[in-house]
């Protein structure tokens, strides 16, 4: 090779790397120019040129944290829920007598009656916080004297919460007392007309103002609210174990002595075979005092702080399709006497209960019917009327329960009774009643 050739190869020799530099994937996807490589010096011998080398990946930014969702206010998760029940019961029957009445369940019994709104309920209710929930139910449809359709407190009361799961929970204010099964039970869901005489006489409108303790076990407390609906019947969640202290002198009336209530139930929803059954027990003990009516014969036997105490046992099957209910208790309650002592208020033996089978048809015409047989029996007195009359109940009643829409509910009774009235001289009145009651959700 010639001296000349010889001094120009590192020039050529660059010239090739830059050229295949300039044509590489790496630098046509960067799409930049080639480096320069400087002439070499003829003197040094040529360095062989760097190879550009791919930058490095982005590091992905970290993404951004998820902004927390703004609790909204507990007044934005307040529910509004209710029933309103429209009745008429005059219509014909065989033997119809205008003097049997009953001032504390149907106040539409009796002469001069005609259409009449029985429950008018409106329920309040929210979560304020994720250990307190409130609950207020006034009804629009109640009497004081003789004005109908008055506004009065039925619930206000406050459960509070202490642990996650809600197993146990307190409960402050007015509110269902937890005794009996009916007496728990919402009217809304009740296929009878009217609670019966021998439980519901231990509490005028089934509450009082109080502290209550209930526990329950999630599962259950899940499973109570899935027997109280429409279909099958059920009472809602008072808790497997209830206990509590209440003034005593029932809903809306003042404590009127210093010896407070005190009650305690038991009950447990289970599965035998594929029907849910519902067994339960629950007793109170207090004082009560009672209302004297002023110029009347009646008088109190030995002071006015008389011994009020019961125990009830309750049986549920619920209606899948065919249901049970019987319930019965015996104690001692304040009461006027019966012959010689029919004046004499004292505290004195009750015993009663009731006994009602029904049977649930499903999809007639895509409705559901329940029809039903109810038979009651009551001796004892009743502490919360005046002059605390003893009462002898004896009835018998049939119907049928149409569930047309959720919404919409028709109830048709035919009641056959033997009652004391709730009204002096506390005579007993026996006669046929036809009842019609329809029903609005919402």
């Amino acid at each position: 090779m010639t001296p000349m050739v010889s001094s120009y190869r590192p020039v050529l020799h660059a010239l090739l790397s830059g050229a295949t530099l300039l044509l590489s994937p790496v630098t046509l996807a960067q799409q930049e120019p080639a480096p320069q490589t400087p002439p070499s010096d003829p003197a040094q011998p040529a360095q062989p040129p760097e190879v550009a080398t791919p930058p490095a990946a982005p590091t992905p930014a970290p993404a951004p944290e998820a902004k927390k969702e703004k609790e909204s206010p507990w007044y934005e998760r307040i529910k509004l829920r209710g029933y309103t029940q429209f009745r008429y019961n005059r219509l014909p029957s065989f033997n119809v007598n205008d003097d049997l009445i009953n001032d504390q369940g149907d106040r539409f019994l009796g002469k001069n009656n005609g259409f009449g709104i029985r429950r008018a309920r409106l329920v309040i209710s929210a979560d304020v916080h994720e250990h307190v929930s409130i609950y207020l139910q006034p009804d629009f449809a109640s009497v004081i004297g003789d004005q109908h359709h008055v506004a009065i407190m039925r619930d206000w009361y406050a459960d509070i919460f202490f642990d996650a799961k809600k197993e146990f929970r307190l409960r402050l204010g007015q509110s269902k007392v937890p005794f009996g099964f009916e007496n728990l039970q919402s009217s809304q869901n009740r296929v009878a007309l009217d609670r019966n005489d021998a439980i519901n006489s231990a509490l005028k409108d089934e509450r009082d103002l109080g502290a209550f303790f209930y526990w329950a076990p999630a599962e259950i407390r899940q499973r109570f609210q899935e027997l109280a609906n429409s279909k099958l019947k059920g009472s809602g969640d008072y808790g497997v174990v209830g206990l509590g202290v209440y003034n005593g002198q029932t809903a809306n009336r003042p404590e009127r002595n210093d010896n407070l209530h005190v009650v305690g139930r038991v009950t447990w929803p289970f599965l035998f075979g594929k029907q849910y059954v519902e067994v339960g027990a629950a007793g109170y003990y207090g004082r009560y005092n009672v209302s004297v009516g002023s110029g009347t014969p009646y008088t109190l036997e030995d002071g006015n702080d008389l011994v009020d105490a019961r125990a009830v046992a309750s049986l549920v099957i619920y209606p899948q399709p065919i249901g049970f209910m019987a319930e019965y208790n015996v104690g001692r309650g304040p009461s006027l006497g019966e012959g010689l002592e029919s004046t004499v208020i004292a505290s004195r033996p009750l015993r009663g209960g009731y006994a009602q089978l029904m049977y649930r048809l499903d999809n007639v015409l895509g409705t559901t019917l329940i029809p039903y047989v109810r038979g009651t029996l009551y001796e004892g007195g009743k502490k919360f009327d005046t002059n605390a009359p003893r009462y002898d109940v004896r009835e018998l009643e049939m119907g049928v329960e149409w569930q047309i829409l959720k919404a919409l509910e028709v109830t048709g009774t035919y009641l056959i009774s033997d009652r004391t009235s709730s009204r002096a001289p506390y005579e007993q009145e026996q006669g046929h009643v036809t009842r019609l009651q329809v029903q609005v959700n919402y």
